[in-house]
């Protein structure tokens, strides 16, 4: 069974046959692509990936919330009613002092981060695709 990588750009396409399982089973032809592919094309490929692969988890993070609010619904409650935020024993400090967005995502404007601690993967791939930390500032 073959799989088309169309989101790929058509040089990644032509320098690469992608083949999950051939018609016996086995893994074909992935180590030789990768091989002989050169470093601008594995970058590329593996933004796309990686991208693909955040899709995949906010996807599957929406559905398990949908899952845990009708849940709580058939029981009678709404879901904020029977989550805690925080960890036992863990100080409120951050959340009550509301640190302020200090960056948005462009693609998606609920995504905030205040510049504090580590950078969220929105901000690293808009790095990685050559944007400045200034143009992701958010406007007051």
């Amino acid at each position: 069974m073959s799989y088309e990588l169309s989101s790929f750009s058509e040089p990644i396409r032509n320098r690469m046959e992608c083949r999950i399982m051939d018609g016996n089973g086995h893994m074909s032809h992935w180590s030789q692509a990768f091989e002989a592919m050169d470093l601008d094309a594995l970058k590329e490929m593996r933004k796309t990936i990686d991208r693909a692969i955040s899709g995949y988890e906010t996807r599957k993070r929406k559905e398990a919330l949908l899952a845990l609010e009708q849940a709580a619904k058939e029981h009678g409650f709404k879901l904020s009613d029977l989550v805690v935020d925080q960890k036992p024993g863990k100080s409120r400090r951050s959340s009550e002092a509301g640190a302020e967005a200090a960056y948005v995502n462009p693609e998606n404007p609920d995504e905030t981060w205040s510049g504090r601690g580590r950078r969220p993967r929105w901000v690293n791939d808009a790095l990685a695709a050559g944007r400045a930390l200034e143009e992701l500032k958010a406007q007051p």
